[in-house]
This record gives C-alpha cells, structure tokens and sequence, in this order.
C-alpha cells in the first residue's frame, strides 16, 4: 500500500494567510519575507470501502429537519462581574471559547485571575499558566486580595497534557494563558508559530465542545492592535473580546468584536485599582469629565453601544492650514467619513473648511463605530471655526446624509432619557426621533436639515 504524501503549504508568520508556493511578499498583509513553510500532515483519501465502514447511514441518521430542531436558550452562569457578563452577552455559556486579547499591561491575566477566582466557589476551575510561574499568580492573588483556596492551578505549554489533566479534573471552566506559548506533539511549527496556534487552538476548542467546558483562551497582539497568529483562530473560537486601554490609565474598556451567543461591540469600563479590575456602573461619567467654563469645538453626543446608550464628548479644533494640502485628522472617527462630513458642510451649510486644518477627537479613547456621531462632529468643526463655544447643557446625535438631511438613527427615545438623567437641558436631534411625549427638563429641537441644526446653535 502506498504511504500518503504529506501535505505541505505556505504561511504567512505575520497574518496567517496561506499560499500553494511560497512567495516573497504577502498578498494580504503586503509583509516582506514572511512565508514558512508547513507540514499540515498526510492528505487524508480514505478508499471507498473504508467510507462505506464507517457507513453514510450513521451520518444520514442525524439528519433534522429544521423545525425539529431544539432552540432551547444555552445554559449561562455569572462571571461575578455585570460588565464583564455584558460584554459576553449574559455569562459564559457551557461548551463555548472565548477569546481574551489585548496589550501587555492591559489586564487580561488580572481579570481572569478574579474571575475563576469567584467561579471557582461555585465549581471546579482550573488556571492554566504557560507564560508565568504559579508564584508569581499567587502574590498576585494574594495582594488582590483574591480567595485561593478552591482555585486549582496548572504550569503547562503541551496541550495534550493540559487536555490529559482535565479529562481527570473534569473542571467546569479552564483558562489558557496564552494560546501562544502552546504546541502539540507532530506538528511541524516552533510554539507561537501559525501552525501550533492552529492546531492548539483547535485541539482545546473541541474539547471544550464535546465536555461542555468553558474555554477561555489568552491572546497577544500585534503593534496594530490585531490578534497575532492565524486569521482562522477567530473562526474557531466562539467568543473575541479585546481589552484596551483609555486615555486615562485607570480605566479599561472590553469590546466584543465576535460573538456567537450575544450582542456584538457590546462594550464593558473597567477601573484599574489596587484590589484589580472594578466594574464601572456609569461608563458615561467617565467621558463627560469637561472644564468648568464652556470652550469652542466641544459638544456631547449620544453613541449606542451594545445594548445601552454612551455619553462621549466630541472635540474638534480647526485652524488655519500651513500647507498646501489640509489635513483631516481624527481620532476614535473614521477619517474618510469626516472628509465627506466636511464636503456636505461646505454643499449644504454655506460653511468652507476647504484652508482649514480640521482635527476631531472622541474624548476618552471611545471608538466611534456607528453614524449617529455625524451631527455632533459637524457641529464641533462650527464651533471652533467660529471660536463660539456651545451650552454645556446641550447635546446631539444623528446621522448627516449627503444631501444634507438629517436621518434618524436608533434607540432615539433612550439616548434622550439617558442623557436627560446627566443632567442636560437641550437636544439637538432628527425629527423623526423626537419624543411622543415630553421628557421632564429636557428640551428637544427636531431638525429635518444640517441648515436648520446650524441655525438652532
């Protein structure tokens, strides 16, 4: 019988992009030098008699028809923590992976540390180790002020030998810190490589599934702030958190960029203290940290995150250009969308910028993923253009069209009741979201046109 030939492919080290011949420069990440060669082990071509062995008859019996299927909700249990739960969209659900990725420092480990720490009362946990020893996550623990006594510990990088002891354990959930310091036996691949990541990744994840074990896999990142190692780890995991830093150093915010079981962009503020990561109940408070006087090019602004509404304070600052090209720069915005923005001003408000150097920051390090931020943004570039400072009691939300309408965007009512609650007087919104019925002090100015927004400020 003739021995299979091994499979073999290129990858590229920097986005895991794979190619049949190796090549000098990465299509897709445009890296020089980056492709390594894999050995993704024999090709599998089963004769047909060996198919016919296992049977189609056992595949087809599995067969439903969709009505038949169960769509019970999947069992959930508590992190201890309500932001974090948000971000999850409601607890850990048994059998899922999660992936938990960001900078050095931003507090991955921190977090993970408190939450087996509470979960491990109520069931069997176990905390993984390939980076640290298991003396330093014990002074950390320790000067958290964290109980340890029912929270089992492993210093382990094979993942066959972490799968061996918990096939033992039998824990309900299991960290893995991190994803790139494991490697499984007969892969050709140094740990952290494209293939050991793969196949690590995999190997845990279908553990997780068959047992109903909670995976919680640790990542690193690359300068860009995207996941280091394969593209295909995001398809294997259930779950992709990022946790990040603000601008001020004590709060971290978590993002949910993929989620299987829950709300995506769901967004949870953390408070880096000395006892660890504290949940923020107001994240709004956070962003509206302003100056006592009133200043031109600043104005507050209504962003749904998730599932609840976000107060963030817009800047803007506009000064004559030095050269012969103006620059259009921001921060927590997309840049092109304020280049179009800025057109629309100039078409529809009667307003040229097209001398101006324009600068618009969300306050708070706050990235602006939706287009309601659109009216706010415009009116800040009026703002500091004029050198007028607008009402600290005022705010605005709502997306500018090209043709210089104002559209809706949704969750209208809650954004204005939440913003009523900080405290602010007057809004600023599109027609079609005002209010059936009045919101006690607060007073709403609907408008249909971007000309009827710069006459109300």
């Amino acid at each position: 019988m003739a021995r299979a030939k091994s499979k073999k492919a290129y990858v590229c080290t920097e986005c895991g992009s794979e190619s049949p011949k190796w090549q000098g420069q990465c299509a897709d990440c445009k890296a020089w030098n980056t492709f390594k060669e894999v050995n993704l082990g024999p090709a599998a071509s089963p004769s047909i008699a060996a198919v016919n062995k296992s049977g189609f008859a056992g595949a087809l019996s599995g067969i439903q028809t969709l009505n038949e299927v169960d769509v019970a909700e999947a069992p959930r249990f508590t992190s201890g923590s309500s932001e974090f739960d948000r971000v999850l969209g409601g607890g850990f659900v048994q059998g899922s992976a999660v992936l938990i990725g960001g900078h050095p420092g931003a507090g991955k480990s921190t977090i993970l540390l408190q939450v087996l720490c509470h979960v491990a009362k109520e069931m069997n946990a176990l905390y993984v180790s390939g980076e640290e020893s298991l003396q330093q996550i014990a002074s950390r623990a320790r000067r958290l002020g964290l109980p340890t006594d029912r929270l089992k510990m492993l210093a382990e990088t094979s993942a066959e030998n972490i799968i061996a002891v918990a096939e033992q354990e039998k824990p309900g959930i299991i960290v893995i810190d991190s994803i790139q310091v494991m490697y499984m036996n007969g892969v050709d691949s140094a740990p952290g490589g494209v293939a050991q990541v793969k196949e690590s990744a995999a190997f845990l994840t279908r553990f997780a599934k068959q047992t109903g074990t909670v995976l919680l896999l640790v990542g690193h990142v690359t300068k860009d702030n995207s996941l280091a190692g394969p593209m295909t780890l995001s398809h294997i995991i259930d779950t992709q958190i990022m946790l990040g830093n603000t601008d001020d150093a004590r709060f971290r915010v978590m993002r949910c960029t993929k989620n299987r079981f829950g709300q995506i962009n769901e967004l949870g503020i953390f408070a880096m203290t000395e006892t660890g990561l504290k949940e923020v109940k107001n994240p709004s408070a956070i962003f509206l940290s302003r100056t006592p006087e009133p200043t031109s090019g600043s104005i507050i602004s209504v962003l749904w995150e998730g599932t609840r509404p976000l107060l963030v304070e817009i800047q803007a600052l506009v000064v004559e250009s030095q050269l012969g090209n103006p620059r259009r720069v921001t921060i927590g915005l997309d840049q092109n969308r304020l280049a179009m923005m800025l057109a629309i001003l100039t078409r529809h408000g009667g307003i040229f910028t097209s001398d101006q150097d324009v600068f618009v920051n969300v306050v708070g390090g706050v990235k602006v993923t939706e287009t309601s931020a659109d009216l706010a943004s415009l009116l800040a570039v009026v703002s500091s253009l004029r050198n007028t400072a607008l009402p600290q009691d005022l705010f605005a939300f709502g997306e500018v069209g090209l043709a210089g309408e104002i559209r809706p965007v949704a969750n209208g009512q809650e954004r204005l009741i939440e913003a009523a609650k900080h405290g602010f007087k007057r809004a600023i919104v599109p027609a079609a979201n005002a209010p059936r019925k009045p919101i006690a002090g607060l007073t709403v100015i609907p408008i249909h046109k971007l000309s009827e927004a710069l006459d109300a400020i």
